[in-house]
């Protein structure tokens, strides 16, 4: 057996299948010459190596047959332009769903505070780092912990503002190859902090589903009534949104809504 490139065991036969269809074809160029270019598949194991082990692009070993950390690095910006990591996520779920490694059963939203120094388009004053200019990832997972959805705001931009977005803009999850129907874009249930216990998160749940099935958000115990907080009602089966359980961690006063089933599409 012939031995393997370094850059191949960096990635495997089977990842390559999957980001190979998702690269632009590049142009080959007239009458130019100059330094052959890199593989793309040099270049991706490159990237990958500097991920795992955490060193600068300008400290990756040219023993690997990457290339230098500068073409990796602007081969990474030019797939980042061109929407290569993010077709690749939804196919790397696709694939997770349809062998079942998926759970459904339960997801978590919340959000991390990154620094971004060189600042950008999504940066905003951190105020949990001094003001300094920093991002917000507000993340979807699944119970497993997988993320299956991501925006990316400035570190000033409230939790609660991002979970109507975050939600409306999930793209879901194939969970049946070459079959007709629609992704998959609710879960059982719905976990959040004190961050997303607000009006406007409320109003919005209630507002989408407003008009879907004939128990509404009305038909529950409202947060703050004076219920119990380990009561529960009856599932809505024809409301997605007022079927979800906002998980905040209220005061004893305030207890959080009664849980309810996100009934599968």
């Amino acid at each position: 057996m012939a031995r393997r490139s370094c850059f191949e065991r960096l990635v495997s036969d089977e990842f390559w299948e999957l980001v190979e269809p998702l690269i632009p074809k590049r142009r080959a160029g007239r009458g130019r010459t100059g330094r052959p270019r890199i593989p793309d598949r040099a270049a991706l194991a490159g990237i990958v190596f500097v991920l795992k082990t955490g060193i600068s692009w300008n400290e990756l070993p040219r023993e690997l047959g990457c290339g230098s950390g500068v073409t990796c690095w602007r081969r990474l910006r030019e797939w980042q332009q061109a929407g290569v990591w993010q077709q690749l996520h939804r196919v790397v779920l696709d694939q997770l769903a349809q062998l079942d490694l998926l759970d459904w059963s339960r997801v978590a939203v919340d959000s991390v505070s990154v620094r971004a120094k060189r600042r950008g388009e999504a940066t905003g004053s951190s105020p949990t780092d001094r003001g300094k200019a920093g991002s917000k990832y507000h993340v979807l997972c699944d119970r497993n912990g997988l993320p299956l959805h991501a925006l990316i705001t400035g570190a000033n931009t409230h939790d609660s503002r991002m979970l109507a977005p975050l939600l409306d803009t999930n793209p879901g999850v194939r969970e049946r190859a070459g079959r007709p129907g629609r992704p998959r874009r609710r879960p059982g249930k719905l976990h959040a902090d004190k961050g997303y216990d607000y009006p406007r998160c409320r109003r919005y749940l209630a507002s989408v589903g407003s008009g879907c099935g004939s128990r509404g958000a009305g038909s529950r115990t409202p947060p703050g009534s004076g219920g119990s907080a380990g009561s529960s009602s009856a599932p809505c089966p024809g409301c997605w949104a007022s079927a979800v359980w906002l998980c905040a961690t209220t005061a004893p006063s305030r207890p959080s809504p009664p849980c309810c089933r996100w009934p599968v599409p």
